[in-house]
């Protein structure tokens, strides 16, 4: 005998419920808005490729023969001032996205490391960031008082700050030695109060919701309510807060490496490419328009990426 589904079951699969008629969850919805979504699948398509890339940096030096520092002046006309030999800025079987002008460097290896770099310091200090915001921000919001008093203050004093010029001023000030762990610090200072505030005011709408008014009468202590009853009702702010920081964060210090304050010479970065090749973009525009291009997917993408998440988690909620 052949059974038609209901239109209940239909609409509750496509949901994302289990197909035995279980039900739905929140983390199946999402990802079934996910699958659904062609420009969320684009994205994650992006952000695992770049990944890879950057984690297989040494591989794919190995493979290509060339490595990010090593110059190869057979790949330029030194009668030229330095321009690549052969079309689209030195593209051949060798170089496969040409060479730096002026001193034959493999554009393909440094975009390589340079995503290595960029994606290093922007998962990490969307780390450090997430971490410190979401403790601060839950302490705030759920104990109030004199604690929400002091750290409302700290974060009003450093959203005051025009960041950028900020970390400019700091960055130039402190020591060049390893400067990606220093980029991550002064990252972490200004972006933390971001995340914080958004915590606390979802925080302080959860604190007296029933379950946690239930996990008070059943004696349990403050701290053990704020993590173990309302910091898991957080979590799809918080993806969705780390996800979009990522972009951001990989922009900033893009931004500061084009300004000569952010990752120094010869480590690749791409905004210290795309500064270099300010010079040379009129004669050889293959050298800027790759680190751009590589730079403008990675922050588009994991930007598309966090406004679907956001949306199908609202849904999620919603339903």
């Amino acid at each position: 005998m052949t059974t038609v589904p209901s239109e209940l079951a239909v609409e509750t699969e496509a949901k994302g419920a289990l197909p035995s008629g279980g039900a739905p969850t929140p983390a199946r919805r999402v990802l079934h808005s996910l699958r659904t979504s062609p420009g969320a699948i684009a994205s994650i398509v992006i952000i695992v490729a770049i990944a890879l890339m950057a984690i297989l940096a040494p591989v794919l030096s190995a493979i290509t023969g060339w490595d990010p520092y090593e110059f190869d002046p057979t790949a330029i006309d030194s009668d030229l001032g330095g321009l690549p030999i052969g079309p689209l800025g030195g593209v051949s079987a060798e170089h496969w996205f040409g060479v730096e002008p002026g001193n034959g460097r493999d554009i393909f290896i440094r975009v390589a490391y340079g995503a290595q770099v960029s994606l290093l310091i922007a998962v990490s200090a969307t780390l450090v960031t997430t971490t410190i915001g979401v403790v601060l921000g839950m302490i705030a919001g759920y104990f109030g008082g004199i604690a929400d008093q002091v750290i409302s203050r700290v974060m009003d004093f450093l959203m005051a700050f025009p960041t950028l010029i900020f970390m400019i001023a700091l960055l130039s000030a402190l020591p060049a030695g390893n400067r990606p762990a220093l980029l991550v610090i002064v990252l972490s200072i200004f972006g933390w109060p971001y995340t914080a505030r958004i915590i606390r005011g979802q925080t302080m709408s959860l604190r007296n919701s029933e379950f946690v008014e239930a996990a008070r009468a059943s004696g349990a202590k403050p701290l053990r309510i704020a993590f173990r009853e309302v910091l898991p009702n957080l979590r799809g702010t918080i993806i969705v807060l780390a996800t979009l920081a990522v972009p951001g964060y990989i922009g900033t210090e893009a931004g500061l490496s084009f300004l000569g304050v952010g990752v120094t010479p010869p480590t690749p970065s791409w905004g210290q490419m795309i500064s270099t090749a300010v010079g040379w973009y009129a004669v050889d525009p293959m050298y800027f328009l790759i680190p751009g291009t590589f730079l403008f997917l990675t922050v588009f993408a994991f930007t598309v990426l966090g406004d679907h998440l956001r949306k199908a988690l609202d849904t999620g909620d919603a339903a």
